[in-house]
């Protein structure tokens, strides 16, 4: 905006003395038009004042009031002394009107007065509340017009065609957020008539349905082009650039679908300001860095850069900003290739840079050395005294960050997050600081006191760091100017507030998790338009205060009071809150139900009581509810399934809810995650299940339900988890289609249940995520905010998995009245790490293709009426840590080795006929025994006979030395472990100093 606010103050300028002549000596200058005075009057009537209007993107007015407030005051009719608007003083017509952050809030229509004012020259609405507000054709008959200027607003609808009768119009500034719509049939009208434009911003227009290439019919008087956000897609044409031959600023920032080439064009005259961040352009750095010298600012964020090459920034001798974050660069910061002497803007955030930041070393006033681990002592010039900003977050940085960045006079931005910085944060020199980042490391130590004396400091962000000590919450009564203030997880203790004396108005960010705090900060009384609050993980206990009802109660989007110790909640204000989470408090009584906005509640291990309000079915937006672990009661409300096409999640688990599910979830729906575990709920399965295509996780375990197996459930194609256990299915587990069933499926528990039947061998057959290697990459199930999660039972215990990894499969059939032998085909699924098929009416032998399980961890077999040996194949699975094959009819020696060796006799116990290890019983064959425990080493005895001349009348004469056990167990112990040559020789050394 520095070149608009130029360019106006030049068209004021010209304005003002094309205004001025020498009037004769009997004239005087004359008062406002009483026409234009009326007009400014009716369009101020048109309007309320409304003083806490905050701008879409956060631009602040600051404590301005309304210049339309003095107007006509004391009875005074000339309005070209009121604020704001500049008068012709010749005619007395109005020329110019300056409404920026005028606080005004209504519509203005076609009819309005404001286009009375046939004079006007210039034209400024910005930062005002015109929501509703169309560009409206009688904009045309302001046909005088150098300069308008409607930014951040809220104007919508279609581009004026009218536009082009502005012929005069030199500068052209306007913002929708989206709203306004720009098409190629009007741009190429109206633009065509603009010849004289030499600047046009347009930001947040759509520009979705403009081909490119009518580019061209813009004015070749151009000098400043900005189309950012504005949706342009397609191909731009390189030589268009040869269509503005003055051009000397093009911004096209965050036009994802725009591509072009900027590999051969070459501007007649310099261009000084490029930023194509987050386009499709192919950008031929060593070209770009060749020919455009003239550079000042450089803005490549996300782009396609070809031919990256540090040292070719030493070609930029002008520049000022310099932007290349999100471009996987790696190595060190290019700082000895930056031009420093004139460097004010600096961002090179979430690339792949190493190693530490130099340190600087001054040998005088404007020289200075930089050292770091690959450059030692190199001069790289003159002292950066006027960077500004510096932002490198997202990057791979470690190390302190060296004094020079505290010494910066100059500096307002400095964002270092997502690194690995440690050390302590050094107390900063200067009171400029605007912008404070320094989340995501590893810093620690106390929060410098200098922070608290950066009074223009609207963003501190100190988050997920080691920072500790105690703050004093009125610490911050200085910092009127914060928008964002975020401490989270530290190891800080923020004391209550001494004084209450002050409010943090312009607060719209307070996120202070973790911290330690036993109340409701104070300062946020007043705070009208916050938009996010987290105060989770502190020891806040008792009622919400009366007084937070009024905090955003407009704004508010996000709100976080989950982990503390909350009792009482009696009503949800918000108006436009999306994301609320008030688990693991205390709070009872009735559930309460937030606004219609809401898209994310979690509300979960309380002690809410009573019914689940039909109201909650009003929430049309919702995709997350969790109201699991409170002691609600009564059924489930049926109307839940009507609003199963936003919803995503649904946790219903571990209340008293009882009857049958009686939900109808519809065609089409979104649900991914069903969970009405430890509830009451009886009666069948409802078919719409199967309408449930998304679903991933459905948890049905420990209720009353009294269904055959629910097979119809093989049609949900990314089901992944399916727990039905501790109810009262029966009958065989399978359908007679089972071809394509469960291909999803990781983990599946039906214990304790009464099924029958032998186990279905053709669903083994087709688990293919439990066939399947493990994937590549390691990631929870869940989303962003919601992580799945499920209490199943691992190695013997009933344990609460909080988030369920990708490679996690198991298989839980324990406990009901399966019949038929383990089908040999279990010994495909490789991939997964538990089975249990305990407590069941299981037969025949144990598989040896068990020994292709080699990610099994547990393995339950117990209770059965399994018969024969045990394989010794079993010993091949590596990763075995829990085995119990108790209880059943198995016979023969036990196979040693590996795992094998680390099972106690509970593993065992109840097999009338096993022998052997770690069983006190021994098997009759003693020899066949030894032969068992160490049959390799055994067969080549004689081998290590004939190299160690030690044998086993060695060991047996230990045996009578030392004890027979101790004899025996270095013998097993040598012969066993393959390599006796070197401890034979210690064992022999050791025996012969014994005995004397």
């Amino acid at each position: 905006m520095v070149s608009i606010s130029w360019l106006y103050f030049l068209i004021f300028l010209y304005l003002s003395l094309s205004s001025i002549s020498s009037p004769s000596p009997s004239a005087s200058f004359p008062l406002c038009h009483p026409d234009d005075s009326s007009a400014l009057l009716q369009f101020k009537n048109s309007f309320s004042i409304d003083m806490v209007y905050t701008p879409y993107h956060g631009r602040s007015c600051g404590a301005i009031p309304s210049k339309t407030i003095s107007w006509d005051e004391n009875g005074t009719k000339d309005c070209c002394v009121w604020s704001g608007v500049t008068c012709d003083n010749r005619t007395g017509h109005v020329i110019g009107l300056d409404l920026t952050c005028s606080s005004l809030k209504g519509v203005i229509h076609s009819n309005s007065s404001l286009f009375f004012l046939r004079h006007l020259r210039s034209l400024i609405l910005s930062y005002n509340d015109f929501w509703g507000s169309t560009i409206s054709s009688e904009f045309g008959k302001l046909t005088h017009l150098v300069h308008l200027e409607i930014f951040e607003s809220g104007f919508s609808g279609y581009f004026p065609p009218e536009f082009s009768y502005l012929s005069e119009l030199v500068s052209l500034v306007l913002s929708s957020n989206d709203e306004l719509i720009l098409d190629t049939f009007t741009l190429k009208r109206i633009f065509s008539n603009l010849t004289s434009l030499e600047e046009l911003y347009l930001f947040q227009v759509d520009m979705t349905s403009v081909e490119p290439v009518s580019l061209m019919n813009l004015s070749s008087s151009m000098t400043s082009l900005t189309l950012d956000f504005c949706n342009l897609q397609g191909n731009l044409p390189d030589n268009i650039f040869y269509q503005w031959p003055n051009l000397e600023k093009l911004s096209l920032e965050a036009n994802e679908n725009l591509t072009s080439f900027l590999t051969k064009t070459n501007w007649s005259s310099p261009l000084k300001y490029l930023d194509l961040s987050f386009t499709e352009f192919s950008i031929d750095l060593p070209h770009l860095t060749k020919s455009m010298k003239s550079l000042e600012t450089l803005l490549l964020s996300n782009c396609k850069i070809l031919g990256w090459n540090p040292t070719l920034l030493l070609n930029l001798t002008q520049m000022t900003s310099l932007d290349f974050s999100f471009n996987n660069f790696g190595g060190q910061v290019p700082w000895s290739f930056l031009n420093l002497k004139h460097l004010t803007y600096l961002r090179f955030q979430f690339n792949n840079f190493t190693g530490q930041l130099p340190d600087i070393y001054a040998h005088n006033s404007s020289q200075i050395s930089f050292s770091s681990d690959s450059s030692k002592n190199q001069s790289l010039g003159p002292l950066p005294l006027y960077l500004e900003c510096i932002s490198l977050d997202g990057n791979l940085l470690d190390g302190k960050i060296p004094h020079w960045i505290y010494s910066l006079q100059l500096l307002q931005i400095l964002t270092l997050s997502d690194n690995q910085f440690t050390g302590q944060i050094d107390e900063f020199k200067s009171r400029s600081l605007k912008e404070l980042d320094l989340s995501h490391n590893k810093l620690h130590g106390p929060i410098p006191r200098s922070i608290f004396q950066q009074v223009n400091l609207t963003w501190l962000d100190l988050s997920s760091n080691n920072l500790s000590g105690v703050v004093g919450l009125d610490e911050f009564s200085r910092l009127q100017n914060l928008v964002c203030l975020q401490l989270s997880f530290n190891s800080l203790s923020l004391s209550s507030e001494i004084s209450f004396n002050y409010t943090l108005r312009r607060l719209t960010l307070l996120h202070l998790s973790s911290c330690n705090i036993t109340r409701f900060p104070n300062f946020i009384r007043n705070s009208k338009h916050l938009l996010e609050l987290d105060i989770s993980s502190n020891h806040i206990d008792g009622p919400v205060p009366n007084w937070l009802w009024n905090i955003g109660k407009d704004s508010l989007f996000y709100l976080n009071f989950s982990h503390n110790f909350l009792t009482r909640m009696e009503q949800l204000p918000w108006k436009q809150l999306q994301y609320l989470d008030l688990q693991f408090n205390l709070l009872e009584g009735q559930l309460p139900i937030p606004s219609s906005s809401i898209v994310v509640f979690l509300i979960s291990n309380n002690q809410l009581s009573g019914e689940i309000p039909s109201l909650i079915c009003n929430l049309s937006f919702l995709e997350v509810l969790d109201l699991s672990n409170n002691v609600l009661d009564g059924k489930i409300p049926p109307c839940i399934g009507n609003f199963s096409y936003s919803l995503s999640v649904l946790n219903l688990g571990m209340n008293k809810l009882h009857g049958r599910i009686s939900a109808t979830f519809a065609m089409g729906n979104s649900l991914r995650n069903l969970n009405l575990n430890g509830n009451q709920l009886e009666g069948l399965l409802p078919p719409s299940l199967q309408n449930c295509k998304k679903l991933v996780v459905l948890d049905l375990g420990n209720n009353k339900i009294n269904d055959t197996f629910p097979y119809w459930l093989e049609s949900l194609p990314v089901l992944q988890v399916l727990i039905l256990r501790s109810n009262r299915f029966h009958g065989f587990i399978g359908s007679s289609k089972t071809e394509l069933s469960f291909r999803k499926l990781r983990i599946i528990d039906l214990s304790n249940n009464e099924f029958s039947a032998d186990l279905p061998a053709k669903y083994f057959e087709n688990f293919l995520a439990m066939i399947d290697a493990p994937p590549e990459k390691l990631k929870y199930m869940g989303e962003s905010y919601y992580q799945d999660s499920v209490v199943i039972a691992i190695k013997g215990f009933d344990i609460k998995v909080a988030r369920i990894l990708n490679i996690f499969t198991t298989i839980d059939m324990s406990n009901n009245n399966i019949t038929g032998e383990i089908p040999k085909l279990i010994g495909k699924l490789k991939a997964f790490k538990g089975l249990n098929l305990s407590h069941n009416k299981l037969s025949g032998s144990i598989p040896p293709s068990f020994r292709n399980l080699i990610n099994l961890e547990w393995l339950d077999l117990s209770s059965n009426e399994l018969a024969g040996e045990i394989p010794q194949q079993l010993t091949e699975i590596t990763f075995l840590e829990v085995l119990n094959l108790s209880d059943n009819r198995l016979v023969g020696r036990i196979p040693r080795g590996r795992q094998f060796d680390t099972f106690d006799n509970t593993s065992y116990s109840d097999n009338l006929k096993l022998c052997g290890f770690p069983l006190s019983k021994t098997c009759n064959n003693t020899s066949d025994e030894a032969e068992q425990s160490s049959p390799k080493s055994f067969q080549n005895f004689g081998d290590l006979e004939q190299r160690n001349g030690f044998n086993w009348k060695h060991m047996v004469l230990m045996g009578y030395g030392c004890g027979l056990v101790l004899g025996i167990s270095v013998g097993y112990i040598v012969l066993f472990n393959k390599q006796p040559d070197c401890f034979t020789k210690i064992v022999i050394k050791y025996w012969r100093r014994m005995m004397g």
